[in-house]
């Protein structure tokens, strides 16, 4: 045999080697492929999902959370989520517990975007069923869900982008009589995306009562600005009408008046409830109710506004349950006439104690940064929410800034704010007895200025 000849047996026999070894690994794949196909299709049977469409039971949890994130299709489904959070915090969003109730326009983008963060348990709950109208602001809803309940459309859904989440879908309204079926079993945090000022009310204060964390969506109907909606307590909702009808409500029912984050449009509604119109003289409004006590007049809605309003409140419980540390934006309702008048006290006051105001490195804009990032509104030894955001306007006579150490300039990273009796006795003691006999106080206002620092990067 000649040498070309050996070399072409050489090469041939090289290539048949490989193509056994891509053939077995690919034979592995499929394999794989197969088994994890008929684990996928017993996910799906186990939460009510036939493997050839959608069944309308309420199926069992069958994974263990915990062990979630060791599926490796798992794990590739949310490693942009890992790569973000790292895998400790992912690991506490996927073994999370998560209730939402009511499932429309807010709350269903909202569980959407919970599931696909990961959440290891999610309980939906709506009484409910889809219809046409429903489909301009639904996460997931088609036609052809059109008449089934909300919660089984969620489910069936969900089941077929994370079969291994646990889904419970209760087709029911929450009220009072079944607030230990819905709120036992410790759930991580509540969304409460309910439309009905009574209901709403009832669940926010069981809420409360149980020591639960809950986020609550305020009205997003008749709204088209995305860059007013706003995270905070529900204290500092403002322009919105069901806001104020459930602050006014727990605070005189419950004796609630605030410690409850929501989410909520700074934007005042552009547009009212459409009249009610009975096809018959002798028909009345009641006659509608799906339930009694819930509206049957329609509020005007542009689907993109709820589905935000969703959005916003997983991200808000995501990062929460991954214990990302980030503060929301203060809603301080001071125009910039106050910064100015809290400006020039600080130079007024400077030129008092140091004879001079040249030492002050900050304008009015930079005050509006220290006052509501940094102070969050209110006098750095207050603690008391109450005189923050819309109240705030109210405390702008009683406080200034002042510098916190003496020797440094009175720059960003540099001032703190008080109420002038506060003010005086700062002026009157030094830092180290601060630190002697304040420790606490002294390292939280150490914290807040280096911020300041690293944002400004000074």
């Amino acid at each position: 045999m000649g040498e070309r000849a050996r070399q072409w047996l050489l090469v041939a026999g090289a290539g048949a080697a490989v193509g056994a070894l891509s053939t077995a690994a690919v034979m592995r794949i499929l394999s794989r492929s197969k088994r994890r196909e008929g684990y996928v299709r017993s996910l799906l049977e186990s939460n009510g999902v036939a493997s050839g469409g959608a069944g309308s039971s309420v199926g069992t949890r069958v994974v263990a959370t915990s062990d979630l994130l060791d599926d490796e299709v798992v794990s590739e489904q949310l490693t942009r989520n890992i790569q973000f959070f790292g895998m400790e915090s992912q690991k506490k969003v996927t073994g999370s517990f998560v209730v939402v109730i009511g499932l429309g326009g807010v709350g269903s983008h909202a569980a959407s975007m919970l599931l696909r963060s990961g959440v290891g348990r999610l309980l939906l709950v709506d009484f409910d069923q889809v219809s046409l109208s429903s489909l301009n602001r639904h996460a997931v809803a088609t036609r052809d869900d059109v008449g089934t309940p909300k919660a089984l459309c969620l489910k069936k859904h969900f089941s077929m982008i994370y079969p291994e989440c646990q889904i419970e879908a209760k087709v029911q309204l929450y009220d009072p009589s079944c607030e230990d079926e819905i709120l036992s079993g410790q759930p991580d945090f509540v969304l409460d995306c309910i439309d009905n000022i009574d209901t709403k009310v009832a669940l926010l204060a069981a809420c409360v009562r149980r020591g639960l964390r809950v986020l609550s969506a305020m009205g997003a109907g008749a709204r088209a600005d995305p860059t007013r909606i706003r995270v905070a307590d529900l204290r500092e909702s403002s322009n919105d009408p069901l806001s104020r009808a459930v602050r006014y409500r727990l605070k005189k029912d419950h004796g609630i008046e605030g410690g409850i984050p929501v989410v909520f449009s700074l934007e005042k509604p552009k547009a009212k409830l459409l009249p009610f119109q009975a096809s018959k003289e002798e028909e009345t409004p009641s006659d509608y109710q799906i339930v009694p006590g819930f509206r049957v007049r329609i509020i005007p809605v542009l689907g993109t506004i709820p589905a935000i309003f969703g959005q916003v409140m997983a991200s808000y419980v995501i990062t929460q349950l991954a214990k990302l540390d980030f503060q929301t934006e203060p809603i301080v309702n001071m125009d910039l006439d106050h910064y100015r008048i809290l400006h020039h006290r600080l130079l007024e006051h400077e030129e008092l104690i140091y004879g001079s105001a040249e030492q002050v490195l900050v304008d009015a804009e930079e005050v509006m940064y220290i006052v509501k990032e940094l102070w969050r509104g209110r006098s750095a030894r207050d603690q008391n929410l109450k005189d923050t955001g819309r109240k705030m306007w109210r405390s702008v006579n009683e406080l200034m800034l002042v510098r916190w150490d003496k020797s440094k300039p009175a720059g960003v990273s540099n001032l703190i704010l008080l109420k002038f009796n506060e003010a005086d006795a700062h002026e009157s003691t030094t830092l180290d007895q601060i630190k002697e006999e304040e420790p606490e106080f002294y390292n939280m206002v150490s914290r807040v200025l280096k911020q300041a620092e690293a944002e400004f990067a000074l």
